[in-house]
């Protein structure tokens, strides 16, 4: 599996992220419900952020059906006078339009002759209620102040049919490119006021609003298909009989400058006389919602008690609706959780005078697209070639661009651009990258345990893995102290083995010694037939390395001295002598080159330097002078809290031409601290120092107290002593 993991290359990198890409590609074109319902809460928090600038002079103004006027005139619906006096007076104080957010589709139960019929069990009534009967009706009233004034009717979708026939539309539509009823909303039917009402009227428009699933209002339909007839809005139908226009100019797929590419992409523009509105490919209006102002709104009490300022009606069009709470006419939008439902065709009708409109462009989602695609390849090749901490930056960084970039578009230019795609692919490219890098990471640092972890102790190998950066490649000078141990006699003891035998026997000598290095934080370098190499301090820094390589050579000392207990205790058991084993460890510390060493196809972690050299010289020596241990000045300058004694300043080491202060290692910092050893080291002091006067006798002397202290030892040191007649100088 690691070997696997470790053949990754960037070509998987590339793979890796061209998977995300396409899988976000297929996300984009799909454009799930939960996503979809994300871009729109995002282009609600724009619109917060920056609404439509509401016109000081307020073009469009609602008479309103409110609590005050309900409270004054009484329960809604009133009599269709009051609304035929509403009519005329506003058309006498010069209202440009007069659009009723209202559907009138029966008769007036308050008119005259419906209150005549509901009373003719009176008797006594009978001459009033022939008065009355031969009064006009509310709704003829009603009709007669429609056709002295620019007044617009509200007609309802239905999917259940007509109720009333639908009046003709009266605006004539021209559409360019293929039929808009393709795409715009189409319902089974419509239900429209009465038809000696519509008759009477000088247009008539749609009322309906189609919430998004979260019942959030965010368009209107510039146009709705009743029962197969293109109808428009209420608010498009306004400006059109503000602007005394005849006809509706309808763009879609095919037109001309329209880029659909033989596909059926939808509604372009709607446009009336010289104004040019942007549709959605549903032929519905994106609302630029401004904050809600109640100077906006007129109750409509005023309009019939006659206290409203002409001035406030003159020139303006005039919306007339419901929008007290109790007439359950109200509407969530992006900026507010409540508001009357004619204020939102107030709001349209606003947007498309003052041409402050949010546009969705045909081509935005191919836009979108090429970016995503963009923008995720140059994150991934960043991510590619950087550390975790960049890699997140430049994650952060392309987030921020994406988010800003939408903002800057939405503020600028009422342009919707789709930040959340992007977004959602780059973070996906981003953790995808992160996750191949961690992959790698974890892959390099099971290869420095796979490469270390026959050579160097397990929390080194931990240690390693956590920082492969301790790890310098290709070499780097560093203080280390070595260690050289050597079978002494190895040709004797292997007499007589066959191959396998002696190889077994190599690997039970060398399999307790080794562990005892890797336990005290050593590298074992490399083994030498019955002799094998370790340093310390490398790969990983050990401030201690020349106490713990002393601690090492005392460990594989005495755990030799059991192995030779437990082969004597067999040999005996079989009959035959023993064969004890001896070793001979040189210990030395100074600045060697520390790496991997060779080729790439083959390479060893290795040390290199004269302290190497001398290490094993120092191995050497421990054969002339009978001891186990010995080591280097500095090693024993280093650890001189161990028990050291000098042995010899010498220029006799094979191949060095400096003297070299000698110690033989005895044990450590708890002997060292012993009485016997403070007494040892005084007796051997005076001896050395007769001898090294020339004193015949006091060396005798000397060297007779040392022994007699019972240190066996140092039996081979004396030996060499007596026969040289003196430590080398």
């Amino acid at each position: 599996m690691v070997a696997a993991v470790r053949r990754l290359r960037p070509s998987f990198h590339v793979l890796l992220t061209s998977a995300v890409l396409a899988l976000a590609v297929v996300l984009r074109i799909w454009d799930p419900s939960p996503v979809a319902r994300l871009r729109m809460s995002i282009f609600d928090s724009y619109l917060a952020l920056k609404p439509r600038a509401t016109d000081p002079d307020y073009p469009v103004r609602i008479i309103a059906i409110d609590e005050a006027s309900l409270a004054r005139i009484g329960q809604w619906p009133w009599p269709r006078s009051d609304l035929a006096t509403m009519i005329e007076r506003l058309t006498a104080a010069g209202a440009k339009t007069i659009s009723l957010d209202l559907i009138l589709a029966e008769p007036d139960r308050l008119s005259p002759e419906a209150l005549a019929r509901q009373s003719r069990s009176r008797p006594d009534l009978a001459p009033l209620l022939n008065a009355l009967a031969s009064e006009p009706s509310n709704d003829e009233r009603l009709a007669s102040a429609i056709a002295k004034g620019p007044v617009i009717l509200g007609l309802a979708a239905s999917p259940r049919g007509n109720k009333n026939p639908l009046p003709e539309p009266h605006a004539r539509l021209a559409a360019a490119g293929d039929d808009p009823k393709l795409f715009v909303p189409a319902f089974a039917g419509g239900i429209a006021s009465l038809p000696v009402l519509s008759k009477n009227a000088s247009g008539e428009g749609a009322v309906n609003w189609l919430p998004d699933k979260d019942q959030i209002v965010r368009h209107v339909p510039l146009m709705l298909a009743l029962d197969g007839t293109l109808y428009p809005s209420l608010a498009l139908e306004a400006l059109r009989v503000g602007d005394k226009e005849t006809t509706l100019f309808v763009r879609s797929s095919g037109g001309s400058g329209i880029l659909s590419f033989g596909q059926l992409t939808g509604l372009d523009t709607v446009r009336v006389g010289s104004t040019v509105l942007p549709s959605g490919p549903d032929g519905q209006l994106w609302l630029n919602f401004a904050t809600a102002d109640p100077k906006r709104f007129i109750p409509a009490y005023r309009i019939l008690d006659e206290t409203f300022d002409p001035k406030d009606i003159a020139g303006r069009h005039i919306l007339v609706g419901a929008t007290a709470s109790g007439l359950l006419d109200l509407r969530a939008t992006p900026l507010e959780a409540s508001v009357p439902g004619v204020e939102i065709h107030a709001q349209a009708l606003e947007q498309m005078l003052s041409g402050e409109h949010l546009v969705r462009p045909s081509l935005a989602t191919g836009a979108e697209l090429i970016f995503l695609v963009a923008a995720g390849a140059l994150v991934a090749w960043l991510i590619q070639r950087s550390g975790p901490v960049i890699a997140a930056a430049n994650g952060i960084a392309a987030l921020a661009a994406v988010s800003t970039g939408s903002w800057l578009a939405f503020a600028n230019a009422g342009y919707l651009f789709d930040p959340v795609y992007a977004s959602i692919a780059l973070l996906a490219i981003y953790l995808a990258g992160s996750l191949l890098n961690y992959v790698r990471t974890e892959t390099d640092r099971a290869r420095v345990r796979q490469a270390f972890s026959h050579y160097v102790s397990a929390p080194l190998v931990d240690e390693l893995a956590r920082n492969p950066a301790r790890l310098k490649l290709g070499g780097e000078t560093r203080d280390v102290t070595l260690l050289f141990a050597d079978v002494r006699g190895f040709s004797r003891l292997s007499e007589g083995m066959d191959a396998e035998a002696l190889i077994r026997f190599i690997n039970e000598l060398f399999t307790p010694l080794s562990e005892i290095i890797l336990e005290n934080r050593g590298t074992i370098d490399k083994f030498m037939g019955d002799a094998v190499m370790a340093f310390w301090n490398a790969p990983v820094p050990d401030p201690s390395h020349a106490a713990n390589a002393c601690r090492t050579a005392l460990a594989m000392q005495a755990r030799l001295a059991e192995m030779n207990r437990a082969e004597a205790a067999q040999a005996a058991a079989n009959g035959v002598a023993p064969r004890p084993i001896r070793i001979g460890i040189g210990l030395n510390t100074g600045a060697c080159c520390v790496g991997n060493v060779g080729s790439p196809q083959r390479f060893d972690y290795s040390v290199l330097g004269d302290p190497v050299n001398t290490a094993s010289r120092l191995e050497e020596t421990t054969k002339i002078y009978g001891m186990a241990i010995i080591v280097g000045e500095r090693t024993a300058r280093e650890a001189a809290h161990f028990a050291f004694l000098e042995i010899a300043t010498t220029g006799m080491l094979r191949g060095k031409d400096k003297a070299e202060r000698l110690f033989a290692l005895l044990g450590d910092e708890t002997l060292a601290a012993t009485a016997r050893f403070k007494e040892l080291e005084r007796c051997y002091a005076e001896a050395t120092h007769a001898m090294r006067t020339g004193d015949p006798d006091s060396t005798t002397k000397g060297l007779g107290t040392v022994s007699a202290l019972g240190w066996p030892d140092l039996e081979p040191l004396i030996a060499h002593y007596t026969s040289k007649s003196g430590p080398e100088r």
